[in-house]
């Protein structure tokens, strides 16, 4: 189950980290597409935390 996390937290931060990337070089072309990218970089940022909160919950256990 930890291994579980650990892979999901990661496979989220690569994705949050390259819609940012995308998100600024879209934005220099379509403001508007490069906001919606930022969105999501940010909504996958959030469940990497909220992952990551429940591994260290786990960890305590």
């Amino acid at each position: 189950m930890m291994e579980e996390l650990k892979a999901k937290i990661k496979e989220l931060g690569k994705r949050a980290a390259e819609l940012s990337r995308q998100s600024v070089e879209v934005s220099k072309v379509n403001r508007k597409q490069g906001l919606d990218l930022m969105r999501q970089a940010r909504d996958a940022s959030k469940q990497c935390q909220a992952l990551i909160q429940e591994l260290k919950k786990q960890q305590a256990v």
